[in-house]
């Protein structure tokens, strides 16, 4: 059963790391998205760029949640931290984001380019809708977590910040130019909602429904989409504040938390 938090090298023996930013690992979040790419560095702040042409069918580094293009990915990177101050060193410990149910060949692509980039002492893998429970502040208890981003969709039961039930399917809002509808993507929501509600986790999934529903991505953005699945499942759907960057603040908290603390995986 794939971890939540799963990582690619674990250390041991080691004691809890140093406050002083000058001594310590620099502490590092990455979400490869399929439309845009985010770096989350510590004492640095938050780079982006677009990962890919928006209307293209083919081309993009990364499609559908899946990286494609390897060197290419390495390269964006590459430029995208050169725009700070301050080179980041090697060494650090790195916390990737990754969509839910994804395979080990799916991480080693993502591993790859990180390894090539960053060079890390240690890097770890969280799953975005983890992460974006953990940016938006909401980890704590059931959660039912929709991440409808450009190209990937991902619902999601978390208990105490851990993932106990998901869904995806390949259906995002770049879709929306290519002849699909907000009522294509409420109604994928709303099947893989009820796939939970037939499985074992119907029981948590009721908790989860009474506290609402947190929508996180660039579907966050489209009031239509927000106002379809308020009404067809009769919830309040909770809005991220800053939807699109949310999983790359909680990587990016749960980084430095990896960093005070080196061996708690």
């Amino acid at each position: 059963m794939p971890a939540n938090l799963a990582s690619a090298a674990r250390p041991t023996g080691q004691r809890r790391a140093s406050g002083n930013p000058a001594t310590s690992p620099t502490t590092i979040a990455v979400d490869l998205g399929s439309s845009a790419v985010g770096v989350w560095a510590a004492h640095r702040g938050t780079v982006s760029g677009p990962s890919g042409d928006a209307f293209a069918s083919a081309g993009s580094m990364v499609r559908r949640g899946r990286v494609l293009d390897v060197d290419g990915c390495a390269t964006l990177l590459s430029q995208l931290v050169r725009r700070y101050p301050e080179p980041i060193p090697p060494g650090g410990v790195v916390v990737a984001c990754r969509p839910v149910l994804a395979t080990e060949s799916d991480q080693d692509a993502v591993r790859r380019v990180l390894d090539a980039v960053f060079a890390p002492a240690r890097l770890l893998f969280i799953d975005t809708v983890r992460a974006a429970a953990v940016g938006s502040g909401a980890a704590a208890g059931i959660l039912l977590v929709v991440d409808v981003g450009a190209q990937l969709t991902e619902v999601a039961l978390l208990k105490h910040g851990h993932v106990i039930a998901a869904r995806r399917a390949d259906l995002g809002t770049q879709d929306l130019a290519r002849g699909a509808t907000v009522a294509q993507i409420s109604n994928n929501v709303l099947r893989h909602i009820g796939d939970l509600r037939a499985s074992a986790s119907a029981p948590d999934l009721a908790s989860a429904m009474a506290r609402g529903l947190l929508l996180v991505g660039d579907g966050a953005l489209h009031p239509e989409l927000v106002q379809a699945l308020s009404g067809a499942l009769r919830v309040r759907v909770h809005r991220a504040v800053a939807p699109r960057t949310t999983a790359l603040n909680g990587a990016g908290l749960a980084a430095t938390s990896l960093s005070r603390f080196p061996t708690v995986a």
